[in-house]
């Protein structure tokens, strides 16, 4: 009898692709706020959360690392994209890229917090539930036990 798989055993998909993935919904949400509001705002925030928290369950076991790094190079290549085209997006007109990479992260610095720390939970506890699968496989094993003389017992 198979049982059914947990919420936090289900991530297949390979690193590259969920990396893929999470800078062209970073991408898409920078611009569709920016299109809306000339801005970056609170809508971007809870995306980027919300993005984190997906990359993390999607991820497969294998990857874990890639997208455990991923969420602030998410941000500093938003930043760093928007500071070099449209500086008064995250900064003050004026600003020069450098400024207005560090003013927006200063100013999103909480979303940021946030989506990182729910992202390495996620993928902590994915790695708490499939080395406990993996093991508790292991135990079950109809393996014969041996005595002290070497010789299988019954």
């Amino acid at each position: 009898m198979t049982r059914a798989h947990t919420l936090w055993e289900e991530g297949t998909e390979p690193g590259r692709q969920v990396v893929v993935l999470g800078v062209a919904v970073t991408l898409t949400v920078v611009a569709l706020d920016i299109f809306l509001n000339s801005r970056l705002t609170t809508v971007f925030d809870v995306v980027f959360v919300a993005l984190c928290v997906a990359l993390a369950l999607l991820v497969r076991p294998r990857d874990f690392f890639t997208v455990g790094v991923l969420p602030p190079l998410l941000m500093l290549g938003a930043f760093l994209l928007l500071g070099s085209v449209a500086t008064d997006a995250v900064a003050h007109r004026s600003d020069g890229l450098v400024q207005a990479v560090v003013t927006g992260l200063a100013r999103h610095s909480t979303a940021l917090i946030v989506g990182y720390a729910l992202c390495l939970a996620c993928l902590a506890i994915r790695h708490k539930v499939i080395t406990g699968v993996q093991t508790s496989n292991r135990s079950g094993s109809p393996a014969p036990r041996r005595t002290i003389s070497g010789a299988p017992s019954e």
